[in-house]
């Protein structure tokens, strides 16, 4: 029988220390009016000292099995899909790590590397694994230290991003139509576009180990207005071609969670679609770009306040370095997020 992922938990967890834009300016040649009226950026948070993604995560899946109703221990999942752009070491992944911090026992465990598409990547390969019958229950996590990678003398970088982490439990079912059922996914990305945002050091083009070259090497760069362009296009034709799956038009989308990388963006997308701005979910405010875990903290937030109620009609998009892009429909479970 033909089995279906369906979203049934959802979980999030953000560091403790916040970091406002005044207090950004105070070493920056910025203002909160600046970072406010050109991100939407109010403030972020950034992990503390001696805190790293795996630890962020462990507390997002913990939130993610309960919402889902199941205890942290063997049996409760089959697969673990960590996404991140800043695992805790170059190697081993952090997935296998954070699966046995939480008791999981010895299931499969991988990390998925798409910048701040991670989790919509992520979200399509735990649904492909479930619909081949390799899984009965993935817990998929989107967990980041953007801090760990910025250099806070760079205003263009080090105003836009935070830390924290969002997870999913999707299971199998056997009814295409049942609530919860990611209906379509859509994947893309363009490799000519690499170095729009990247770290260039700590990979086998430019080691880590050795004399060290620059220090900025290994921090993060990104060409802002040419990302601005590839993301508004490249979102709303995955969106696009998306709602053409689905038989959907823009005016059906109840919601439309995109990825939190700037105000701007999401509202230019939402013009591009014709879709009402007012339906956008938005809590960029609040968190910043946190990369791969945008999407399931706006998911988060949005039960959390009363904006995702059951039978309502959603659209995922994500746009992130690679280039890499995606988007997912699903008509929203009645769910608990934690």
């Amino acid at each position: 029988m033909t089995q279906h992922a369906a979203l049934i938990g959802l979980g999030a967890h953000l560091p403790p220390r916040q970091v406002t834009n005044d207090d950004l300016s105070r070493t920056l040649d910025t203002s909160d009016e600046w970072i406010a009226t050109r991100t939407g950026i109010r403030t972020r948070r950034w992990a503390t000292p001696g805190q790293a993604t795996g630890d962020l995560a462990v507390e997002a899946g913990h939130r993610a099995l309960k919402s889902a109703g199941l205890a942290p221990e063997p049996g409760a999942v089959d697969v673990l899909v960590l996404a991140t752009t800043t695992p805790d070491h170059p190697c081993p992944a952090t997935a296998p790590r954070v699966a046995a911090r939480l008791g999981l026992g010895p299931i499969a465990a991988y990390d998925m590397g798409a910048a701040c598409s991670g989790f919509v990547y992520a979200l399509a390969t735990a649904a492909a694994q479930i619909s081949a019958g390799q899984a009965r229950r993935v817990l998929v996590i989107g967990a980041e230290t953007m801090s760990s990678l910025l250099d806070t003398g760079d205003r263009t970088t080090a105003v836009i991003f935070g830390d924290g982490a969002g997870a999913a439990v999707l299971t199998a079912v056997p009814d295409a139509a049942a609530p919860g059922v990611l209906l379509a996914t859509d994947l893309g990305s363009d490799g000519s576009g690499f170095d729009l945002a990247y770290v260039p050091g700590g990979g086998s083009r430019e080691a880590a180990a050795g004399p060290v070259r620059d220090p900025a090497a290994h921090t993060l760069t990104m060409q802002g207005e040419k990302v601005f362009a590839h993301a508004v296009t490249r979102m709303a034709d995955s969106v696009t071609s998306l709602l053409g799956r689905v038989g959907w038009a823009a005016g059906d989308v109840d919601r439309l969670v995109g990825h939190q990388a700037n105000i701007r963006i999401l509202t230019s997308l939402a013009r591009r679609l014709q879709f009402p701005v007012e339906r956008l979910v938005l809590n960029i405010d609040r968190v910043g770009n946190t990369s791969a875990a945008s999407i399931p903290l706006a998911l988060t937030d949005a039960v959390a306040a009363g904006e995702l109620t059951a039978g309502d009609r959603v659209v995922l998009a994500a746009f992130g370095g690679g280039l890499s892009w995606g988007s997912i429909a699903l008509t929203w479970p009645e769910i608990a997020a934690v």
